[in-house]
């Protein structure tokens, strides 16, 4: 009775060890059926109605764009301004110092962006000297004499305070920004006021913009008036508590959204509103973005906004993969997993000696061989001879049906990923949205103009620096000619001279990441001195008047740059060549879709492209040529909605337009933005219905591919072997790859091996 009971404990232990863990056919089973009845559940869900603010979203999110680009237009303006003052009065503290009238008056020549300009001593406050407009030193002075005595910063110069708006009686807004300026006995602080101006965006009739500061206080506006509505204080309460707010990375360096505010009782008139910080991001140097400001933009939307109905197609599509999910589930666990645990039963039979009845037949090419082998095992496991069990017996093929099934499944998820719910060329484009394409290229427009102008001051601030060296006398000037005499004893003075320049050259060109070189030419073109890349100004040609010059008009690179005559300089320039990574960071706007700066024979200068661009290239299509041709005749840019016979687009040129260094070039920049790039309700339902497909494409190719590589090829292979094995091989082990019931049959058919291998191994 003992040693009975320990022979039945054995044999439930060997049959435990038999048995095959979670694993085969069951699991990917499981998850194609959980899979799809999830993408049939999303299916319903997504491809619901559209709501009617399908529209308002897409100009919404337009709007948002719009404050963004004025944000950072604000923000690079004011900027500018700060650095402007910074480097000028870097410069004017250098080798040569020059007196407080002295650098008023060359910063006047150069700038005329401030509406006055002051020196004054930061010890008592007294005005050294002072141009323009009477600058308000109230706050100013109060933050200089609040300051620890002798306070410097890390270079052992004082600091200046910084950047600060100021209110006057007036209504209006300026902006004061210091500098400590050296090269005096005692210390001294250069002061400039500027105007806070709205940002380069066209308004028009119905479009109204606002700089609103931290407070929520409207500090500069543009439009019509709309500052005591209430959707303008929600803005920018909005504003305001969100300018704290950390911006993600890669987008707006400050916090953006936008609102809609319904003006009508019947809610048909509607201002949709966008607004935007002018911030800075974690690390950023921007003393503009320190102030709190932000720019709000709103626009009048008339009609109502159109819907699309999907609710009802979404339904058919979830309901028809629903059924697909039961059939194909329902095929698969009867041709596949139901006969591998029956091949497991009458192996594991088999293998522990059990002969007295034939194995069952089975349905299926690999079963069917698999099924035959075994009943010849049994067999000769009797004492009959091995004998061949033939191949491609039962009919259709494991791999076939699982073929059949992915067919299935693609079949309903090929249409919706390729052909349904298309929105094709026709979708109906709200006007605004081609109105805020013209609106965003013309702020790009204005936006590189305004830094090749920028540019261009830097270049000339720098000449008024490199004119204080020794000029040349003249002939008929006896005491310039000794003087001219006493220079050239001097030599040692004039190398002193040559290398101040090259410092001011050097510095300016740290200071100025725009610039690739700055040089100095004399009459003639040659270089005099130089910092940074090789020049790339015509050999012998002599230099450009005071302007913003294209080099070039073939090449790998385009090559503009900023020439600034040398006053009383006999004929010296200074130059500084802009880098062509500076061209494109300046037309390089998230949704605006594809921008090129092109010259005014539609050359491409620089382009906003993942792939890069070819510089000299033509625009990608007649209708943007056309389309530039026409906005080269109207100042105000031009706009349209393009459509093809598959598609459309938003395009739009927008030429240089406001004057100054830049006025000869004749450039304009060139926009083009798919309409399906658009937040459309049927550009959204289209995108939707892909995204069923997709996720249908992907269930059944992940799944499929999954059972077919964990149990399909090693059944396959499982059924040459077992033939193998009926056929007489005796000296190949069988040993499983997985631990599944494709495994188990495998140890199984390795245990009939072993029994049949020995001499006596008949039962």
């Amino acid at each position: 009775m003992l040693s009975a009971s320990r022979g039945t404990r054995r044999r439930k232990i060997r049959r435990r060890a038999d048995m095959p863990l979670l694993g085969g056919a069951r699991p990917p089973i499981a998850a194609l059926l959980a899979l799809l009845l999830a993408v049939a559940g999303a299916t319903a869900l997504v491809l619901g109605d559209r709501d009617h603010a399908g529209t308002d979203t897409a100009i919404l999110g337009s709007q948002q764009r719009v404050a963004e680009d004025g944000a950072l237009s604000l923000r690079a303006s004011l900027d500018e301004s700060v650095t402007d003052l910074q480097r000028a009065a870097t410069l004017f503290s250098g080798s040569r110092p020059v007196t407080a009238d002295t650098a008023l008056d060359k910063l006047g020549k150069v700038y005329n962006k401030w509406r006055g300009t002051a020196v004054i001593d930061p010890a008592d406050g007294t005005l050294l000297a002072a141009r323009g407009e009477n600058i308000p030193l109230a706050s100013l002075l109060k933050d200089v004499k609040g300051a620890p005595e002798g306070d410097k910063g890390k270079d052992g110069k004082p600091t200046a305070p910084a950047p600060q708006l100021v209110r006057l009686r007036s209504g209006e807004t300026r902006m004061l920004v210091t500098a400590p300026l050296g090269g005096g006995d005692r210390p001294r602080l250069l002061v400039a006021s500027g105007t806070l101006n709205v940002p380069g965006i066209s308004t028009g009739e119905n479009r109204s913009l606002l700089v609103v500061d931290s407070a929520g206080t409207v500090l500069a506006s543009d439009g019509p008036p709309v500052a005591r509505t209430s959707w303008a204080k929600q803005a920018a309460r909005t504003a305001a508590s969100d300018f704290t707010r950390t911006p993600e990375p890669g987008g707006h360096p400050g916090a953006s959204g936008h609102l809609m505010a319904r003006t009508g009782g019947d809610g048909d008139r509607r201002t949709a509103v966008g607004y935007a910080a002018a911030g800075r991001a974690p690390g950023e140097n921007s003393p503009a973005g320190g102030l709190g400001l932000s720019v709000i933009t709103s626009v009048k939307v008339t009609g109502d906004p159109a819907a699309v109905r999907t609710q009802a197609f979404g339904l058919v599509a979830a309901g028809v993969l629903l059924v697909l999910a039961l059939v194909v589930t329902w095929v698969l666990m009867r041709t596949v997993q139901r006969p591998l645990l029956q091949l497991y039963l009458e192996s594991r039979r088999l293998g522990r000696g059990e002969l007295d009845r034939p194995v069952r037949r089975f349905r299926g090419r690999e079963p069917a061989r698999i099924g035959a082998a075994l009943e010849s095992l049994r067999r000769q496991s009797l004492g009959d001879r091995p004998t061949r069990t033939g191949r491609a017996r039962g009919g259709f093929g494991t791999r076939g049906t699982v073929i059949v099934c992915g067919v299935l499944l693609l079949a309903w998820a090929a249409p919706l990923l390729l052909l349904l719910n298309r929105a094709g060329g026709s979708v109906t484009v709200p006007k605004q949205l081609v109105e805020d394409q013209r609106r965003r290229t013309d702020t790009a427009a204005d936006r590189v103009r305004k830094a090749l102008n920028e540019g261009w001051a830097d270049v000339a601030s720098v000449a008024q620096i490199v004119g204080a060296g020794p000029k040349e006398p003249a002939k008929d000037d006896k005491e310039a000619r000794q003087e001219a005499q006493d220079a050239k004893a001097t030599a040692k003075d004039a190398a002193k001279d040559a290398a101040a320049d090259r410092t001011v050259l050097e510095t300016t060109l740290r200071e100025h990441p725009r610039y690739r070189a700055v040089y100095v030419l004399d009459g003639d073109g040659k270089v005099l001195a130089r910092a940074g890349a090789s020049p790339r100004h015509p050999a012998g040609r002599k230099p450009y008047p005071d302007s913003v010059a294209q080099l070039n008009t073939s090449g790998k690179e385009p090559a503009v740059a900023a020439y600034a005559a040398v006053p009383d300089g006999d004929g010296r320039t200074v130059v500084g060549e802009y880098d062509p990574q500076f061209l494109i960071s300046m037309v390089t706007r998230p949704g605006l879709g594809q921008v090129w700066l092109v010259d005014k024979k539609h050359r491409v200068i620089a382009a906003d492209r993942p792939h890069g661009f070819r510089a000299f290239g033509k625009l990608p299509g007649g209708h943007l040529d056309t389309l530039a041709a026409k906005a080269r005749k109207d100042s105000d840019g031009k706009a349209v909605l393009h459509r093809s016979a598959r598609s459309a687009s938003l395009a739009a040129a927008a030429p240089f337009t406001g004057g100054g260094a830049v006025k000869g070039l004749e450039w304009q920049v060139v926009s083009e933005q798919p309409t399906s790039w658009l937040k459309l309700p049927e550009y959204t339902a289209e995108r939707h219905t892909m995204l069923a497909g997709l996720l249908g494409v992907t269930a059944a190719v992940a799944c499929l591919g999954w059972l077919h590589i964990i149990v399909i090829r090693p059944l396959r292979a499982l059924a040459g072997q077992a033939e193998a094995l009926a056929a007489g091989d005796r000296k190949t082990v069988l040993f499983p790859q997985h631990h599944d019931e494709v495994g188990a049959v495998v140890r199984n058919l390795e245990l009939i091996r072993q029994r049949l291998a020995r001499p006596s191994g008949r039962n």
